[in-house]
Formats: structure tokens, sequence, C-alpha cells
């Protein structure tokens, strides 16, 4: 089509289908379910449904809003169900106006979560919200599970009995692993929960870690029983979930010092015994440092070995270019959306979206990149904000489409010729 947006760069990769989201074009996680795009956004306050049933031509047909305050960010489909966040909405709250205050220290105690006893008035929804989807573009909301705290950050869930997610709940310093009993949709309600010892604040614990590092779980992918969690600035944990009333420790890796933290994303890879696993980049210009791929061999699920890391984007100057140079976020193999153990699909924000083939894990390769042009407007109100691309997350289908989205910029609908 005449009318797609140029990309600053490309390599076996091009653009087929874009749409701004009815006038929303902020996104962060994006599921594609049944011919549609369900999209939380970080600035709009609320999550959109886009019809991409014919991928070149995405429309917006629904958006839901959040409750006052409250952000939708991250999303999870399956069958007839739609899982949505509900937390303080981080980013219109003046205290992180500068968002190294997200990203460093105790959140619970910025937020006035860390004490049993409520410290400040809340005025923001915090919970997961459960709706039903069975007609796609009418999202219903049938139940919701409430969190004393913060809120949820982020979901795993792949149908069945349990779900998984990170909870900032009253007590603890920050996001910690809670599985949800998810028998009755109607009535979602908490199983069990794990935390790194030294978060729960309440309890008389007390960090042992740099007060600067941020010890949050972002969310764990699960495998069978076991959970893979990513917790920032704490590395990778490892969580035995056979007993999901009582997560117990399997094993924890962290590499921050002395690299940088933010690790956002730990990908089983079960076919191949191997883990994908994704440090986010979350300050300008690489000011957190160089956050990097890892490749770890998983032979032994208690002894997770680093075996290789992937190749940095490096054909131009994107420490330069202004905003976040650095992973995000990958395609994380969900049932019913492409599956691979051999391609890996990635965010880096101001470097677009790339691919790479592990079919050698020791050598990592990238074989596809797309660097969308500038966005033609911020959505994005925090002040000193570079306009420029943010690619924030990525999501492959069943047949190979590829949709990422943008924190100002609109959903990409790409081709991957490699």
């Amino acid at each position: 089509m005449s009318d797609l947006p140029t990309p600053d760069y490309a390599r076996n990769m091009r653009i087929i289908g874009y749409t701004g989201q009815g006038g929303r074009p902020d996104g962060v996680q994006i599921m594609v379910h049944r011919g549609h795009a369900y999209i939380g956004h970080m600035f709009s306050k609320g999550f959109s449904i886009v019809d991409v049933r014919d991928a070149k031509s995405p429309r917006a047909v629904n958006f839901i809003a959040a409750p006052p305050g409250t952000w939708n960010i991250h999303l999870q489909t399956h069958d007839d169900l739609l899982l949505v966040i509900n937390a303080k909405d981080m980013f219109a709250a003046a205290e992180f106006a500068d968002e190294r205050a997200y990203y460093k220290g105790q959140l619970g105690k910025v937020v006035g979560t860390a004490t049993a006893a409520r410290t400040s008035r809340r005025d923001w929804t915090a919970g997961l919200a459960v709706y039903d989807i069975s007609r796609p573009a009418e999202p219903r909301r049938i139940g919701f599970m409430p969190v004393e705290g913060g809120g949820v950050h982020r979901i795993w869930y792949t149908g069945g009995r349990w779900a998984y997610v990170s909870a900032l709940i009253d007590g603890f310093t920050d996001y910690i692993f809670v599985t949800v009993d998810m028998a009755d949709p109607t009535k979602p309600r908490e199983a069990g929960r794990w935390w790194i010892p030294g978060m729960n604040q309440a309890a008389g614990e007390t960090p042992d870690w740099p007060a600067a590092s941020r010890y949050g779980l972002h969310h764990a992918i699960v495998h069978g029983d076991t959970a893979y969690a990513a917790w920032r600035d704490a590395g990778m944990v490892v969580i035995d979930v056979a007993d999901r009333a009582r997560p117990k420790l399997v094993t924890h890796r962290n590499w921050a010092p002395p690299y940088g933290g933010g690790t956002h994303n730990c990908l089983p890879l079960p076919g191949r015994d191997l883990l994908i696993v994704l440090d986010e980049a979350v300050l300008d210009h690489q000011e957190d440092g160089l956050k990097l791929i890892w490749v770890f061999d998983n032979r032994v699920r208690d002894n997770p070995i680093s075996i290789a890391t992937f190749p940095t984007p490096a054909e131009a100057d994107y420490v330069r270019k202004g905003g976040h140079f650095g992973p995000h976020n990958i395609h994380e193999n969900r049932p019913g959306s492409f599956v691979s153990d051999t391609l890996i699909f990635a965010t880096y924000q101001n470097a677009g979206v790339r691919v790479f083939d592990i079919s050698d894990q020791y050598r990592p390769n990238e074989v596809g990149a797309l660097v969308p042009s500038a966005p033609a407007r911020l959505v994005d109100h925090r002040p000193n904000r570079a306009r420029v691309i943010q690619s924030a997350d990525v999501f492959v289908d069943a047949g190979g489409l590829i949709y990422s989205t943008d924190y100002n910029a609109g959903l990409y609908i790409l081709e991957f010729n490699g």
C-alpha cells in the first residue's frame, strides 16, 4: 500500500500494515487472538481492540477505558478469556516524571505500599480483571481479583486453572510472584506467593541488596511445573510451582553487577533445553549500560549456565539517537502463536524490531530488522522525551506475521522474508 510509513532501516523485513489505533497510538503489550489485536496502552488509560483480519488494513474497533488513576498496560488472551492488569498509573504520577525514580530502588516505598498499613490515599484500582471475549470486539468484564497494594504488573496465562502474576502487595518492597486460581473465571483468587527474602518489609525482613537496585518481579513464564521469573535487577529466579499454593525456589542467578540489571523475560525453549533471557534497557542514551539478550544452557534445571549473547544492533549510532536503546521484549512462543526454538523476535526500542537465528546456540545471528520512522507526535506526556521510535512489544501469529507496538507510533504489521 502506497500510504504505508517508510522505515528508517529494513533488512529482510517489510511493513504490510499500519494503524494509529483510533487516535491512541501508544501501545505496550499486544495479544493477537481470533483476528483481533488486544493492545494495552501506556498513556491512553485503557486498552484497545484492533481488527487485524485484513492485515493490510487493520482498524481500531473498540476502546475500553481504565478506571481513574489506573493503567492497563499488560494483558493475556486464551480461548474466550482476556485478562487485564489494573495498577497505579505510574507514569501519570509526579513522583515518576523522571523515569529514573521508577527503575531504581524500592518501588513500594515510593508508591507507599511497602508497609502493612496504608500510608497514602489510593486513587487507583488494583487487581486482575477478567473479560469474556467470545465476541472478540466486545469484551465484557466478568470477574475481578482485587489486590491490596499497587496492583498487578504482568500476567502469564495460557489456559486452564492457573494464571501467574507479578503483584505489588501491601507490606512488600516491590512486585512479587503470585499464583492465581482461575477455576472459576468470574472469581479469580490468589492461591500462593513467593518473594526474594528481604522483600517482606511488613514481616520485618530487610533487603541485603544495594539500595539503588530494583528487586521486583517483572513477570514469569511458566513451563510445566517450573516458573522462569525475570526479577529486574535481581536477574532470573527459577521457581518450582508443582504445588501452586506453596511455590519454592529452585535457583537464583544474578549478573547485576557487573551488568546493569533490568531482567525482563526468561523464555524457556524446552525442546532444546535452552533459556532466552532478556535484560531491558530502561534509561536514555544507555545510561544504565549495555543491555543484552542472553542464551542459557538449561539441561540442568537448578544450574542454568550462560553460553552466549545476541549481537547488538550497530548499523547506526542508536546511543546518540535519543530515547532508550536496547532490548525491551521478545515474542514468547505462546500456544496458538508462532512457536520456534530457532527464531527469536525482539524489540530494541529506538532500534526497532529484530529477528535472530539461534540454530547455533553459541553464535546467535541477526537475520532481519526493521526500524520504523519517528512518530508523528508524542503521546508520552513525561518531560524531556525524544520524538524517536520506541518499539515496545512484538507478537508473531501462527502464520508468521509480526505485530509490533510503540510507546507513541501505533501498530506495525510486518513480514519477515529471511
